[in-house]
């Protein structure tokens, strides 16, 4: 018989390898609430702070057709629409009427004032025309002296304005109020947009 060598290598075998298993899925218990029919959950809605919220329509508004506009027209006038006005050698007051054939009243803000109050001597033409006492003034009560701003939130909150301007950024943005017209300056002569034709504005 063989007796074997202690100092000799042992022969290894290979490893077994177990087999891994699924893991198990997870049981619903008995007493778990979700298998009890009675039990109804409710589920808020989460808010979401990026959502914009639609301004109301004005009353004054039936069908896109403003009702507070009519004769006696009040026209709120812009810095630039006196400067246009001056330039084109046209009468604000006989001007208006001539384009809207009814009484107007022109109007001027303190913002407007100011703002030309600012452009400095050279147009002191343009204010001793604001300064006419056919033009009524109007007093602002907010804070800050930005024309286009203050012109836009009096017809935001007053649909019997008209606008009488010549800047191109101010008549984009009263073309996003609706029932709000828009007067300015063409061919040497006053001209109006959004103005409805039972009151007999002129086509332009």
């Amino acid at each position: 018989m063989v007796t074997p060598n202690p100092h000799s290598p042992v022969p290894m075998g290979k490893t077994k390898k177990t087999k891994k298993f699924g893991t198990m899925k997870r049981m619903i218990q008995a007493n778990d609430p979700r298998l009890n029919k009675n039990a109804v959950t409710e589920h808020k809605p989460k808010e979401d702070k990026s959502l914009r919220h639609a301004e109301k329509p004005s009353s004054a508004l039936f069908f896109k057709f403003n009702t507070q506009l009519g004769p006696p027209y009040h026209v709120l006038i812009d810095t630039n629409f006196i400067n246009f006005s001056i330039r084109n050698k046209l009468d604000i007051y006989s001007s208006m009427m001539d384009c809207l054939y009814a009484k107007c009243t022109p109007y001027i803000t303190d913002c407007v004032m100011a703002e030309l109050e600012k452009l400095g001597a050279k147009y002191r033409v343009a204010i001793r025309v604001a300064k006419d006492p056919r033009i009524e003034r109007l007093i602002c009560t907010h804070k800050g002296t930005y024309a286009d701003d203050c012109l836009v939130q009096r017809v935001s909150e007053h649909k019997c304005y008209i606008v009488a301007t010549n800047d191109k950024d101010l008549r984009r943005r009263i073309r996003k109020i609706p029932g709000v017209p828009i007067m300015y300056v063409q061919q040497k002569r006053y001209s109006i947009e959004r103005m409805p034709d039972a009151f007999g504005a002129p086509r332009t």
